[in-house]
């Protein structure tokens, strides 16, 4: 358009309560001119606009209907989730990093809460907290500075075995791997050792026997902790909030997946990743699950966690949502995620 401007403007552009609005005055038949004949005279009504209807396939006429699912948050329709199978015996425990360099994302959140709907489902579940804050712990009711044994001395200390560092998460069939803030000598202490970055998945050897998941809660950054539980895993869960900040710092999270994989362990693969925090009422939440999407395609999950007052109740009481707040929102989400999770594993 060239510089022209609306009635009142000011030749600048108005906002919408200035506009003026739009009348459309009505068309009145005109009559034909004389010269032309009365069946070749052109129609002056205006033609109502009506939107194409796309015509439906031709179906055999005994065909079944094709069943049409809803569409989920993520704008893809949610498949149907089955009921998993039960396990006949625990053992041969696939190893899980909750994993994101960004801090408040809901890593410690989804790895109790996973965990304890998993359990639900009848696996046995070992929850590794490997985050020298160690929210994980708090988060299930214990206190950090009351431990007598960490995975800091499972760690570091020969003559200290799995069994004695373990101990029950109050929920039934779900084991936690206390930490507190010795686990950040850890890191430091490590860069002299000999295979440094398989050490974590040596003292977790003996567990993979015993349960049927381990899931370890990373700490929000790409050190050697993290690189330590990304050799030692079997898979990556990637939440992210779905806010601007972060997803960008999603791809440096895939290179070090990738040097992880091609360099130390190459079974490594990414299970998914999951939106939390969700608010679908905000354009902006929209938009980042929308390129989310458009970024990882079916990588995303189709449950997604939506922002629930009941996440930090649940917190405050040191139990699982799933405890806390059984009939919840938040609980549902997480035992839909925990079937989601199981069809993408290869041995379910």
């Amino acid at each position: 358009m060239s510089g022209a401007a609306f009635p009142g403007s000011g030749g600048a552009g108005s906002s919408a309560s200035q506009m003026p609005p739009l009348v459309r005055p009505p068309v009145r038949p005109q009559e034909p001119p004389s010269h032309i004949p009365r069946d070749e005279q052109t129609v002056t009504e205006p033609i109502p606009f009506e939107r194409p209807v796309a015509a439906a396939p031709a179906t055999a006429p005994d065909a079944p209907a094709a069943e049409v699912r809803p569409l989920g948050p993520t704008g893809r329709p949610f498949p149907h989730l089955p009921e998993p199978r039960p396990v006949a015996e625990h053992g041969g425990a696939r190893v899980i990093a909750m994993c994101n360099q960004k801090g408040g994302v809901g890593k410690t959140t989804t790895t109790i809460n996973l965990g304890a709907s998993l359990a639900e489902l009848g696996r046995k579940v070992l929850l590794v907290d490997f985050d020298p804050q160690g929210s994980l712990s708090v988060g299930l009711g214990l206190n950090p500075h009351e431990m007598d044994l960490s995975i800091y001395n499972l760690l570091m200390q020969r003559d200290v075995t799995i069994d004695d560092v373990v101990v029950p998460s109050g929920v039934p069939g779900m084991d936690l791997l206390p930490s507190n803030i010795d686990l950040s000598a850890a890191e430091v202490q490590l860069v002299h050792e000999v295979a440094r970055e398989q050490t974590l998945q040596r003292v977790l050897a003996p567990a993979i026997e015993r349960y049927d998941v381990i899931l370890i809660d990373c700490q929000p950054s790409l050190g050697l902790l993290t690189v330590n539980a990304l050799t030692a895993s079997d898979g990556v869960i990637v939440p992210l909030e779905c806010e601007y900040f972060a997803l960008r710092g999603v791809a440096l999270l895939k290179q070090t997946i990738d040097k992880v994989r091609e360099r130390l362990n190459p079974r490594l693969e990414i299970d998914g990743v999951l939106g939390t925090m969700y608010d679908g009422r905000t354009l902006h939440g929209r938009e980042v699950m929308e390129r989310l999407v458009q970024a990882w395609g079916d990588t995303v999950f189709h449950t997604v966690i939506r922002r629930t007052v009941k996440f930090s109740d649940a917190t405050v009481a040191g139990e699982p949502i799933t405890a806390y707040a059984s009939s919840s929102t938040g609980a549902e989400a997480y035992r839909s995620l925990a079937k989601e999770v199981l069809t993408r594993w290869p041995d379910e």
